[in-house]
């Protein structure tokens, strides 16, 4: 079980890990779907905050293929992390045709040696997921893939990531399912698709508002479903 919450600043990581979260990815822009954060947040962030934090490496919100001044701009990008003490990252590069761009992400992996790295939603733009996974599992470093299923939200794509979460089990990649998660659907979605790792934003804040707070009361409930859940692998809805 996972519960990883998305922050925009150090008051929200704090307020998060206070309340439940076990990782937080830490951002700005959640309304672009998140870039880089600044470097100050990101240290002050690694500095007070007792529980694992994932860094988004994106830097801009013009799509996921990138050329070599962006590729230049996220190594800089994951320099800086490093140098701030972060270990863990969060990442996603395609080709024009949307197929995983091995080239450019093997560039990245290389300058995040040692790091952990989540693939991101840039994964649901690929035409073939199943085989997109695949091909990320070559590739040690990567323990997360973060998708809703190639769909606008997760309950939406609840079919495709239990095939995907059946296809990621023998493997060393784990799925965080995300987007449109939330208290009320959170333990119907673990029980059709078997995938106890979730990911949320707005769900755990003031009004579901991607630019309001964090509710503590928010986040401790989705923690407490996640820990009350009753059901094994032979309660999956969906069948192969």
């Amino acid at each position: 079980m996972l519960l990883e919450v998305i922050a925009t600043t150090l008051q929200e990581a704090k307020t998060a890990a206070r309340h439940g979260a076990d990782r937080i990815e830490l951002v700005t822009a959640l309304t672009e779907g998140g870039l880089t954060p600044s470097i100050g947040t990101t240290a002050s962030v690694l500095e007070q905050v007792d529980i694992p934090v994932r860094i988004m490496v994106r830097p801009h919100s013009r799509g996921f293929v990138y050329d070599a001044d962006d590729l230049q701009v996220m190594r800089r990008e994951i320099r800086h992390i490093r140098h701030a003490g972060g270990s863990e990252i969060v990442l996603g590069v395609l080709r024009a045709d949307r197929t995983i761009d091995t080239d450019s992400l093997e560039e990245l992996l290389a300058e995040a040696e040692g790091m952990k790295v989540t693939f991101h939603r840039a994964f649901d733009e690929v035409p073939n997921q199943l085989e997109a996974l695949r091909t990320l599992t070559r590739y040690p470093q990567i323990t997360d893939v973060l998708t809703s299923g190639g769909r606008a939200t997760a309950l939406d794509g609840a079919e495709q990531l239990y095939h995907l979460h059946r296809e990621a089990a023998a493997t060393s990649i784990q799925l965080l399912a995300g987007s449109g998660l939330s208290a009320t659907n959170a333990a119907s979605f673990m029980r059709q698709t078997g995938i106890h790792r979730l990911h949320v934003g707005t769900a755990v804040r003031t009004g579901g508002q991607a630019l309001a707070a964090i509710e503590p009361e928010r986040v401790a409930t989705i923690r407490e479903l996640m820990l009350k859940r009753t059901f094994g692998a032979d309660g999956y809805s969906f069948r192969l």
